[in-house]
């Protein structure tokens, strides 16, 4: 499958952006407009011009919905969802060449809110996947006790953990420690 640069960036900050859910990480991590705005530039997101309490609202709102695209039951309802976030962000797709990122296209009227901005742009990035037919590469982490989700772009779509580091470790280890206890509890000589 082939992902552009953009799409790749967008699906980022779409991960990122679920991720900041209290249902993901166990509290809300966009509580006001200041988490709101580092965020906004933690992900680089440009033309956003100013930040307010109803921007906060949209977005937290738009995270619930993008959410719902990687639980649909099908195809069909992923691409109803989708289709329904980017139609309300009234797309307007335009080339632009800013910040040495090269021709490239944004999906969000020039200097839109970052709710609708981020609608058109992550709905877009939502619709290439399901449009290729790679939705199963929207998977949520494996491990019991994490809600986190993440995009599979690797090339067997083999990744299982939202992070290899922390919840992939944690699960390999914890195997590995059950195993040494059954060894341990085997009886001498069998």
């Amino acid at each position: 499958m082939l992902i552009t640069h953009d799409t790749e960036c967008a699906l980022s900050i779409l991960v990122e952006l679920l991720n900041t859910a209290p249902e993901a990480c166990g509290s809300e991590q966009l509580p006001d407009v200041t988490a709101l705005g580092a965020f906004v530039v933690r992900q680089e997101i440009s033309e956003i011009d100013s930040l307010g309490p109803q921007d906060l609202a949209a977005v937290q709102a738009l995270r619930g919905r993008l959410r719902e695209v990687f639980s649909a039951d099908s195809t069909g309802q992923a691409a109803e969802l989708v289709n329904a976030i980017v139609a309300e962000a009234g797309t307007t797709p335009r080339l632009t060449n800013h910040d040495h990122h090269g021709w490239h296209i944004h999906y969000f009227a020039p200097h839109a809110a970052v709710g609708p901005h981020l609608a058109a742009e992550l709905g877009m990035a939502l619709a290439f996947i399901v449009m290729a037919g790679e939705r199963e590469r929207l998977r949520r982490c494996e491990a019991p006790d994490c809600a986190r989700v993440f995009v599979d772009l690797s090339r067997n779509r083999s990744r299982r953990y939202c992070d290899s580091r922390t919840c992939g470790n944690r699960l390999h280890v914890a195997a590995y420690r059950a195993r040494q206890r059954s060894a341990d509890q085997v009886p001498a000589g069998t």
